[in-house]
């Protein structure tokens, strides 16, 4: 095992419309795109992309689109580790000028405890707050063998507070300082003053903004991709972290503002593109995203 992703699985059933028709109306839609979702699981997709196969632990219910996301994972060489549910969880995502409104059905009443897993050889934990008892365990566990934990904090959660004490990467987004009721530089600093080596809160279409080791806050700009190529900006977070995941396990000794930088342009690459699985980047792709984006140093 190289890493270990935990979160709740989702099928993602994204719909291009013009509108959503409410009564008895009825529409047609310009395109659609069925895939895998969830925070932390598209990470997993996304660093498996790019080249390191990660373990996945993550709800998997014994229904057709249970077996579909087996099938899914098992194409991308993915370990997966199931903790049953009765019933699949289901995302419907409307992509509308750069936002998206999401409805979702979820089960995460789970069936069983989490599995014990053999960390040996794993060099990072990545979260995203589901599965609360797993990801408290397995933070706990990776901080006391050294293993890098990072959190994808889209909103808070009933054990957020306690879990911010085991992570080594928190990059949260606006949402989460609103429910905090903390400015983005707020936020910073709470994140570093509970422990956290890298702290970031991500703005959409403004960038991002972070604080590294040392307390210094930095921001960092969103690539100007032009609007007439943005399709669908929903899943882009979740490539961010899966890309930045991917560049820390490729390059340990290498520096945040790099791994930041590239995780930057994946999500360049993943917004021009309908449903999760179509925007996944390759390392080409964000090398194209990046030489057509990036302001000439």
């Amino acid at each position: 095992m190289e890493a270990l992703f935990i979160g709740q699985t989702y099928i993602d059933v994204t719909v291009l419309a013009d509108a959503i028709p409410t009564g008895d109306d009825k529409a047609v839609a310009k395109d659609y795109a069925v895939s895998f979702g969830g925070n932390a699981v598209t990470a997993a997709f996304a660093c498996a992309k790019l080249g390191v196969k990660p373990d996945l632990l993550a709800s998997l219910a014994n229904d057709w689109l249970g077996h579909m996301f087996s099938d899914m994972a098992a194409r991308y060489d993915i370990a997966l580790h199931p903790r049953p549910v009765k019933r699949s969880s289901l995302s419907f995502v409307i992509p509308n000028k750069g936002k998206r409104a999401i409805l979702r059905a979820r089960d995460d009443r789970y069936l069983h405890p989490f599995p014990s897993l053999n960390l040996d050889g794993c060099r990072l934990l990545h979260l995203d707050g589901h599965q609360p008892d797993a990801a408290m365990a397995y933070a706990k566990a990776c901080r006391e063998k050294g293993i890098l934990t990072s959190l994808d904090g889209g909103s808070v959660r009933s054990n957020t507070a306690d879990l911010l004490g085991f992570i080594d990467v928190a990059v949260v987004a606006e949402n989460f300082c609103e429910q905090m009721e903390l400015t983005p530089g707020e936020m910073l600093t709470l994140l570093h003053a509970r422990g956290c080596r890298i702290g970031a809160v991500t703005l959409g279409e403004r960038g991002m903004v972070w604080i590294d080791a040392a307390a210094e806050k930095r921001e960092m700009p969103a690539l100007p991709v032009p609007s007439s190529r943005i399709v669908d900006t929903s899943g882009a977070g979740d490539v961010f972290h899966g890309a930045y995941c991917y560049a820390y396990l490729a390059n340990p000794e290498g520096a945040w503002e790099d791994r930041f930088r590239f995780a930057r342009g994946a999500s360049a690459h993943a917004i021009q593109y309908l449903g999760n699985e179509a925007k996944l980047p390759t390392l080409a792709d964000i090398a194209a995203a990046r030489a057509a984006f990036e302001p000439a140093a």
